[in-house]
């Protein structure tokens, strides 16, 4: 099946201040704008057959700056978790929270205040992730990369799913600000290729099947050659 690159937007100014932005419209500041711009320079370099962003400016601004010449499908299924009450306030403050250590160590169990469960956000991120994999499959391709534009918790939480974790471990992830982290579905399991990358991306152009290669699902005992060779 086809392999998805997972886009962090870049640094908002909500970041940068230690808020919760949550569904705030709140935008890239210099910083994030240069990391998308950083992050651009190397993702030009692939073919991508789809781009699909959350509907929040800060990822469209994103894939604004680092692929000015795409036009990309906008997915609510992408959406960051809708935090609720949490929504703007400070994290050193909401540290305090009773519900944080829940957060932190049972997340499948958190519920925000007028806001969205953890796991409903990884159900529906991770059926969006799959679904939209499974459309440019069935369109372009196993061979085919596509790439999706997103927030940090619903990138982490994917990655769990992916890894076959459990979300109460999805807080042990990283998902810097205009990282990349990239999956490749298959018919039985998906396969992390990269976590919180910022190092060049050309090796993921998928080569074409050599004759004899391993079935899609299966591991290269040893490690094998990589996607470059």
């Amino acid at each position: 099946m086809a392999t998805v690159l997972l886009l962090r937007h870049g640094r908002t100014t909500a970041n940068a201040t230690g808020e919760l932005a949550g569904r705030l419209p709140v935008e890239l500041d210099e910083a994030g704008r240069g990391q998308a711009q950083r992050v651009g320079e190397r993702l030009r370099k692939l073919p991508f057959a789809a781009v699909v962003t959350s509907p929040l400016v800060r990822c469209r601004q994103t894939l604004e700056l680092a692929l000015p010449d795409i036009v990309p499908e906008v997915d609510e299924g992408l959406i960051e978790c809708g935090y609720g009450d949490w929504e703007g306030r400070p994290l050193k403050e909401l540290t305090g929270e009773p519900l944080w250590p829940v957060v932190q160590q049972h997340p499948s169990a958190a519920v925000f205040p007028n806001g969205e469960a953890m796991a409903a956000m990884s159900a529906r991120a991770v059926a969006t992730i799959r679904r939209w994999d499974a459309h440019v499959t069935a369109t372009h391709g196993p061979e085919a990369l596509w790439l999706a534009c997103s927030h940090g918790d619903v990138i982490k939480a994917i990655v769990a799913d992916a890894m076959g974790l459990h979300l109460d471990e999805f807080q042990r992830l990283v998902a810097d600000p205009a990282s990349v982290s990239v999956i490749r579905y298959t018919p039985t399991r998906p396969f992390l290729v990269r976590l919180n990358d910022t190092a060049d991306l050309s090796a993921l152009i998928p080569p074409k099947p050599a004759e004899g290669a391993l079935p899609e699902s299966d591991a290269a005992v040893g490690g094998g050659a990589g996607g470059g060779a």
